[in-house]
């Protein structure tokens, strides 16, 4: 039997699977904290041992990994207008595994330049005009990127006929860059596919190895993709085998949403004219963590109606979690409000995720308006997080189970009647690794998922 190995260079933990070549059964996995304070490749080989201890094949198996360690790729958006190509730009780099740290509407100055710079960005994502519209402000942020010699890459993914100057002055400023199809080519259409493409291409050319996480190169040979890039892919692969899917990821910092949907015709834009939804999506919401952001779920929490404004016990808890994010519960107490806290992020996060729509009655009469993406017909829902994975299905199901009430009432579109199961064993990366590689052992392997722990239906 032949083997493949995944690895996820975490934040917090580096995971490893290894995989059988030809059915993509799992046949053993590790995990261990990231070394980000001394070398990364170090939790790697401690990964390696004790995958090595359950099956000696794996010293002959070719090495996948991906990586958010070191804080992931930080990705600054700088495009025409908020509603129009920023907005786009904003999906397009959470969809390429980005957390999108800036956001610089009206083009590029001096003045927002410095902010830009602030924010520390891995890479830029420069875009703005539809194909043979408006070029004037991508191509003035250009000039500026230029003239100030911007040091770190630029993908350009505006109005196509703006890419040579643009490229021409990138050039003689030795500003790395690639370019990318227009993410906006025409009012009502939504083509990432490109863009996010050329953002993995700098990522592995310039972020990895500028991270300084490893001495070694065997880590830069490694690395493929961003993980919630990787993930991503793996939520497509398992929507060939489901249906619509929808994962939520409830980690310490933050809550991460991925769907990929069958969209419905009549819903194929959010009301916004200009900027179509897209069938895979990702979400993360920065406010909404176990540990590091306990205190503003309590806050949301308490918004959404879904903790009393009076639980003095749970504010602690969250304030006790803030303050030591490797704090691990120590009785039933303590574990029932890490489990309001993973309902409150999870809720809470679909729901930013989806949207909701409402009833207005106007001059022609009733109008229904929706703001999001329907999430109420999906197949399957899959939550990730140490918060699932620790505390049994009986937790889990109640978790998953939560998001789905009162929904309805209040109109969010969040799934409804779906299926709900744990990636008890993190093999979702994994997946998206294996997907362009060798689809069929990325299926096998995503067939496990749905096995994993059954929460509820």
């Amino acid at each position: 039997m032949s083997l493949v190995v995944a690895v996820d260079f975490g934040s917090t933990f580096t995971k490893a699977i290894a995989v059988d070549a030809g059915s993509g059964d799992l046949v053993a996995r590790a995990e261990h904290r990231t070394t980000v304070d001394t070398d990364v490749m170090d939790g790697w080989h401690a990964c390696r041992t004790a995958l090595l201890a359950a099956d000696s094949g794996v010293a002959k198996a070719e090495v996948l990994a991906c990586s958010s360690a070191g804080g992931g790729l930080r990705i600054g958006v700088v495009g025409n207008e908020e509603l129009v190509t920023a907005e786009a730009g904003r999906r397009v780099a959470l969809s390429s595994g980005g957390r999108v740290v800036a956001v610089v509407n009206g083009g590029l100055t001096a003045t927002s330049l410095k902010q830009l710079r602030a924010e520390r960005p891995d890479v830029v994502l420069l875009l703005g005009g539809t194909d043979g519209g408006n070029s004037a402000v991508i191509t003035q942020a250009a000039s500026v990127l230029a003239k100030y010699r911007w040091r770190r890459p630029v993908v350009t993914a505006g109005n196509v006929e703006a890419q040579a100057s643009i490229a021409e002055m990138l050039s003689e400023a030795s500003v790395p860059h690639v370019l990318a199809d227009n993410v906006v080519p025409e009012i009502g259409v939504f083509a990432p596919d490109s863009a996010r493409a050329a953002i993995r291409e700098m990522f592995l050319a310039h972020v990895i190895g500028g991270k300084n996480l490893s001495r070694d190169p065997g880590f830069a040979a490694m690395v493929r993709a961003a993980t919630p890039d990787v993930v991503l892919r793996g939520v497509e692969v398992l929507a060939k085998l489901h249906g619509d899917v929808a994962v939520v990821d409830i980690g310490g910092a933050t809550t991460d949403v991925h769907s990929v949907i069958e969209l419905d015709p009549e819903d194929a834009n959010l009301g916004r004219e200009v900027v179509a939804t897209h069938p895979v999506t990702r979400t993360v919401e920065g406010d909404l963590g176990m540990r590091w952001s306990a205190v503003p779920v309590v806050a949301a929490g308490i918004e959404a109606g879904l903790v009393s404004t009076d639980d003095a016990g749970l504010v602690e808890a969250a304030i006790r979690r803030h303050d030591d994010p490797s704090y691990l519960p120590g009785g039933a107490v303590e574990a029932s409000y890490d489990e309001t806290l993973a309902r409150v992020a999870a809720t809470v996060a679909l729901r930013r995720h989806a949207g909701r729509q409402r009833v207005v009655f106007g001059p022609g009469g009733r109008v229904i308006e929706r703001s999001g993406k329907d999430l109420r017909e999906v197949d399957l829902l899959v939550g990730s997080g140490g918060v699932l994975r620790h505390n049994g299905p009986e937790v889990a199901a109640r978790i998953l189970g939560s998001v789905a009430t009162g929904a309805q009432e209040e109109g969010w579109l969040v799934p409804s009647d779906a299926r709900t199961c744990v990636d008890t064993d993190y093999v979702l990366a994994g997946v998206g690794l294996l997907a362009d590689l060798d689809p069929a052992v990325a299926e096998g392997l995503a067939a496990h998922i749905h096995g994993t722990v059954d929460a509820g239906h």
